[in-house]
């Protein structure tokens, strides 16, 4: 076995091959609320979330009008996008029911919770939160334990509309100014 690559590695941005890149900016910016931080006309377009250059780059390069490959082929399963806590990954099911953007599935898998849809080409999409490390089950020799059970998404949506505790609620901040 080859000694493990660093630790610090983290993937930093996925290109995707799409058909339409207006339709494909639609759904990750208009629905998902990624930013359009670059465009180049109609061949491709880089997004991203916080002002970094880019998380998600859409190219039309090789895929103009195309289709989705086949069944049974091989090829991205899917990427995934990593939420910072449950209360974000709840607005996103939010922003995805109110779009009416099917989801294929939801799923706690112990490290994580995660939500499952195709975008517009049909490539796969996982948007999850992990559980903080100290959570994570554990077996007697040290092992993570994962499983996939149903993810209640009524509670998730509840949490996305909740007031985060650590921020005033606006009645307080508008009392606050008036004393």
């Amino acid at each position: 076995m080859s000694d493990p690559i660093d630790p610090r590695v983290r993937i930093g941005h996925v290109h995707l091959k799409v058909a339409d890149l207006d339709r494909s900016l639609a759904f990750y910016c208009g629905v998902l609320g990624f930013e359009l931080t670059a465009r180049m006309g109609e061949q491709a377009a880089f997004i991203s979330a916080g002002g970094y250059h880019h998380h998600i780059g859409l190219n039309t390069w090789e895929s103009r009008g195309g289709n989705p490959p086949p069944p049974g082929s091989t090829g991205l399963y899917h990427h995934a996008i990593l939420y910072p806590d449950r209360r974000s990954l709840g607005d996103a099911l939010r922003r995805l029911l109110e779009a009416r953007w099917p989801v294929s599935g939801a799923s706690d898998h112990g490290v994580s919770e995660a939500i499952y849809l195709d975008d517009p080409d049909g490539i796969g999409v996982e948007l999850y939160r992990d559980r903080p490390r100290e959570e994570w089950a554990r077996g007697g020799d040290g092992q993570v334990i994962m499983y996939t059970r149903r993810l209640d998404l009524e509670a998730l949506l509840a949490e996305a509309t909740e007031q985060p505790p650590s921020s005033p609620s606006q009645a307080d901040a508008v009392e606050d100014r008036q004393s």
